[in-house]
């Protein structure tokens, strides 16, 4: 398929544009989508952009019934020269097929949904707000749309693109948040669809953050299905812990999302020449580092918010209070090199943004 069969309907009905100090998070949306099809014995086809508009799906589509679904997160930048930045997004495309094989999902030509990416962007460059802290918010993700109740991989797909321009994330500053450790539940296991981006992961979630929103906490820090003894990750973001001048992230062992900002704080940590290490981490580990004063930072990783720092952790009885509460200083120097490699106000040495 040629990248320039992607057809292009144009809306004749454009929405208002929500002012910037009104934006919150994946509420609007931007004028026009991205949708390709799959048939079963056709493939992908039939790419095209069309103005944003409802679906109409049978209510026996396998995705209503067995969770056939996939997704990926990513945004697009105005920088302070007024040019249009994508961050990293190949390693998107390339982690949703990586999804799609672990959900039996055909996969995607990523060259064709990356210059779907571009256009529709392109198309729509109008609603990436220029406050700072604001971007586009780009959301593209597969569906299993096939009419049957039969348990077996869908024989039809749509894959789509859709927007809506995101507010600033960190409205009053980066302020560290309390976090609660879950001991009764948890997210997925080694083996199962945890290292996927798929809808489940985040329903199977939402119980320990019920949980911890009642007791007063922002997110819940998962441990392993296992032993219920090492760390995985905290709400829907990658965890980093700073202990005796060492970050220390777990390790993808098959049951956590190989997040693209995660591995570009650890690309970042390097080239700053800070020890970062991928290993098994248990929570008996950051207690005792807790106790005998060595814990120094901890903060979550994501497309999202980039940094979320934690300022206080739960654990059983033990509330631990972390840089007394306050962003440490390499939790803060990665949000500013992202960040600023992101809006363009830092040179990006890592070959990481693409313009438009």
């Amino acid at each position: 398929m040629k990248m320039s069969e992607i057809k292009i309907e144009l809306t004749t009905n454009p929405k208002e544009k929500p002012a910037v100090d009104q934006l919150g998070f994946g509420q609007v949306f931007t004028d026009h989508m991205f949708i390709m099809d799959y048939t079963e014995g056709q493939g992908w086809h039939d790419p095209r952009i069309i103005p944003y508009q409802p679906l109409s799906l049978e209510p026996s589509s396998m995705v209503f019934h067995y969770g056939q679904s996939v997704f990926e997160g990513l945004k697009a930048y105005l920088t302070v020269n007024n040019e249009t930045l994508l961050f990293r997004p190949d390693r998107n495309f390339n982690r949703l097929n990586n999804s799609n094989d672990r959900l039996v999902i055909p996969a995607i030509d990523e060259e064709l949904a990356l210059e779907g990416l571009k256009k529709l962007v392109t198309i729509d460059r109008e609603w990436i707000p220029n406050a700072p802290g604001t971007s586009l918010y780009v959301r593209p993700f597969i569906i299993a749309t096939e009419p049957h109740l039969g348990v077996h991989p869908a024989k039809n797909y749509l894959f789509m693109i859709i927007m809506s321009p995101s507010g600033s994330y960190y409205k009053g500053g980066i302020n560290p948040v309390k976090i609660m450790v879950e001991q009764q539940f948890v997210r997925a296991v080694v083996g199962g669809t945890g290292e996927a981006k798929t809808g489940g992961n985040y329903a199977s979630a939402l119980k320990g953050q019920e949980i911890a929103d009642r007791e007063g906490y922002a997110q819940t820090l998962w441990l392993d299905g296992k032993e219920n003894r090492y760390i995985e990750e905290v709400g829907s973001m990658n965890i980093f812990f700073k202990i005796n001048g060492t970050v220390i992230t777990p390790a993808l062992n098959g049951s956590i999302l190989p997040g693209i900002t995660r591995d570009s704080m650890i690309q970042v940590l390097k080239s700053k020449n800070i020890p970062v290490e991928e290993r098994l981490i248990s929570i008996d580990e950051v207690v005792e580092a807790y106790q005998n004063g060595t814990l120094e930072e901890a903060f979550g990783t994501g497309t999202a918010a980039v940094i979320s720092p934690v300022g206080e952790l739960k654990w059983r009885d033990e509330k631990m209070i972390i840089n007394n509460g306050e962003i440490g200083e390499v939790s803060q120097m990665l949000y500013d090199t992202l960040t600023g490699i992101q809006n363009g106000t830092i040179e990006d040495t890592f070959g990481w943004t693409i313009k438009l």
